[in-house]
């Protein structure tokens, strides 16, 4: 790879490389969750991910990249697939802006592209740096190259709040789901990005050689010049790609590079073959703690109706209730009645003080029927606190023996009620917190409870039935590491976790099949099962394997009955981050680009220096 001054390309072909660029990131965006019913695709199932088209797509941008030859280019190659790809992941906040925020549909699809295009400024950033910093030697190109997409990626999930939703980690749920106890999300987008830069390597490598194999005999197209009157054949002027494979290293170079070819090796044993023993390890150190019989709520309630008196909150002051009271009378009736019933985030949609003694009591006293006994418990999701204190969205835990106490308050809203109560911790920008100096943007909106408190990290789980409960909501289990946080003593570390989400605001889009995937992928990490109670779905049961056991067909009103198996013990993944966070792949990511630019020589021939 010279570092001569670039030749010049040929005429449009700068063109396919922004080509390639565009339909990379569009593929990426839909390889988390195959939008389509079918393109003819192999692999494609609309709703599911597909690991090896992810791979495709971010080799795409590689290629690009090994093409590109100045920096600037490779900074603009890569935000355009960035911007493209995370504008595709998450379009669908279009709707929650526009058909229920009430903003304009051309603010709601420039806010979209906006926020796309910030966030694609972490993956132009470091494609540049790689394409200014890349060493001669392959192994070392295609690690700089993983360890600066992680950095992106953990960019992105953690500055300014953080807004990690598309991570193509989680296109990996399934192909690399035995690296997800061992390195999480982000480590299974690490290894995504060497087998990508592998694989663009080999394609770059293969069509170079069939070009020059059919440019000329020699290898290389031939000029001819006159030098003195005299006619020579010479090399043609080739363009002087920073990235691309020298193909005149031959064997030597190969060798040179045989370190890449066997991690990559071992990366396809491992997701092709691997066996029973490499796919548990990560969760070899796991057990049952017994089963939990559960129903899991979907009202289905409209999002433009969810807060209007006359519908929405009539509704699911009825129905919810309703659904209650069967489930504390399925329980006193039966040995396989449910013994925890889950309403999602926000299924009620009032304080408890402007509810009032006559919703309350009849409630508490169906579920306080059997206050010693084997009754039903409850998770309620609300909104919590005062406008003088501020508001919480929050969960609320009721068991048979709290519904008894509490059947003398007269208000439930008080700090010693004595109930379960979880308030969420990580916040949605917008939805539920104003970032500063954006006030004027959130007022051109109609969104109810938008600028709620946070919650402490790491609340403590709820014992109930013989589990260990630990609910997160709505878009809280795209954190990992935020859930592991609960993990630090293993003694008291949750065996349940349960997401309670209203996606209605997004519609009936597919931000309801990346959660599910999202949800999968923190099941498989944690080593626990992962239910889901939500307004119109996914509502769905995960077990620690990730698997789906049972879900209810989205966009209807129903309860989902099942029994999920509870989960003791660590994983690798939930030990680290528990103790640490992400602060390891932060630290590692970093000094391994940063080794690799300090020594970019690596894989120079008979000690020749680059000039840059």
């Amino acid at each position: 790879m010279s570092r001569r001054p670039p030749g010049r390309a040929a005429r449009g072909s700068g063109f396919v490389w922004w080509l390639l660029c565009l339909a990379g990131g569009a593929l990426q965006a839909a390889s988390i969750a195959w939008p389509f019913q079918s393109w003819g695709l192999p692999g494609t199932v609309q709703g599911q991910p597909n690991g090896w088209w992810q791979i495709v797509a971010l080799a795409m941008l590689v290629l690009a990249l090994q093409y590109a030859t100045r920096v600037g280019q490779a900074v603009w190659r890569g935000w355009v697939f960035a911007t493209v790809w995370l504008a595709g992941t998450f379009w669908w906040l279009f709707i929650s802006l526009h058909t229920y925020g009430g903003l304009p549909a051309w603010l709601a699809v420039l806010s979209v592209l906006a926020l796309a295009g910030l966030l694609a400024i972490y993956y132009a950033v470091g494609m540049g740096f790689l394409c200014a910093w890349a060493p001669l030697s392959r192994t070392a190109q295609g690690l700089m190259f993983a360890s600066l997409w992680t950095l992106a990626e953990l960019a992105r999930a953690h500055w300014f709040t953080g807004f990690p939703w598309g991570a193509v980690g989680y296109a990996q749920v399934d192909l690399m789901a035995p690296w997800a106890p061992l390195v999480g999300v982000y480590g299974m987008g690490f290894l995504a990005a060497l087998l990508a830069y592998s694989l663009a390597s080999v394609v770059s490598a293969m069509v170079r050689r069939l070009g020059d194999w059919l440019s000329s005999p020699t290898g290389r197209r031939q000029t001819i010049r006159t030098t003195g009157g005299v006619r020579i054949a010479a090399p043609a002027p080739r363009v002087q790609a920073r990235l691309v494979p020298d193909l005149a290293q031959g064997w030597p170079g190969a060798l040179r590079n045989l370190a890449l070819l066997l991690v990559v090796a071992a990366l396809l044993w491992s997701l092709v073959g691997g066996g029973a023993a490499w796919r548990g390890l990560g969760q070899r150190e796991t057990a049952a703690t017994g089963d939990l019989r559960v129903w899991l709520l979907q009202g289905n309630i409209a999002q433009d109706q969810k807060f209007q008196p006359g519908t929405g909150i009539a509704q699911a002051l009825s129905w919810y209730p309703q659904q209650m009271a069967e489930a504390a009378h399925a329980a006193r009736s039966s040995v396989t009645g449910p013994q925890l019933v889950v309403a999602p985030e926000t299924a009620v949609p009032l304080l408890p003080g402007q509810l009032g003694p006559n919703f309350w009591q009849p409630l508490l006293g169906e579920l306080a029927r059997e206050p010693t006994g084997a009754g039903v418990n409850t998770l309620l999701g609300l909104p919590l606190g005062s406008l003088e204190q501020g508001y919480t969205n929050s969960v609320w835990g009721l068991t048979p023996g709290a519904a008894h106490r509490l059947q003398s308050l007269a208000r439930l809203d008080t700090a010693d009620n004595g109930l379960f109560r979880y308030d969420k911790h990580h916040l949605v920008p917008f939805g539920e917190f104003i970032p500063p100096l954006f006030r004027w943007f959130t007022d051109l909106m109609n969104i109810p409870l938008g600028d709620f408190n946070r919650g402490a990290l790491g609340q403590p789980a709820w014992a109930v039935a013989g589990q260990r409960i630990a609910p997160n909501i709505c878009y809280e289990d795209l954190f990992g590491e935020e859930l592991a946080a609960s993990f630090r003593d293993p003694t008291a570390a949750p065996t349940v976790l349960i997401n309670l989400s209203n996606i209605a605001w997004f519609g009936d889009s597919i931000a309801i099949d990346q959660h599910l995937q999202i949800s999968r992928l923190r099941a498989i990490e944690l080593g626990r099962p992962m239910l889901r109670a939500t307004n119109t779905g996914a509502t769905a049961v995960i077990d620690h394997q990730g698997k789906v056991t049972h879900e209810l067909q989205r966009l209807t009103r129903g309860r989902l009955e099942a029994t999920v198996q509870g989960r003791s013990g660590i994983t690798p993944y939930a030990g680290w981050t528990a103790r640490w966070g992400l602060a390891p792949l932060w630290v590692g990511c970093l000094a391994l680009a940063l080794l690799i630019a300090s020594a970019r020589n690596l894989g120079r021939r008979g000690g020749r220096t680059r000039r840059r």
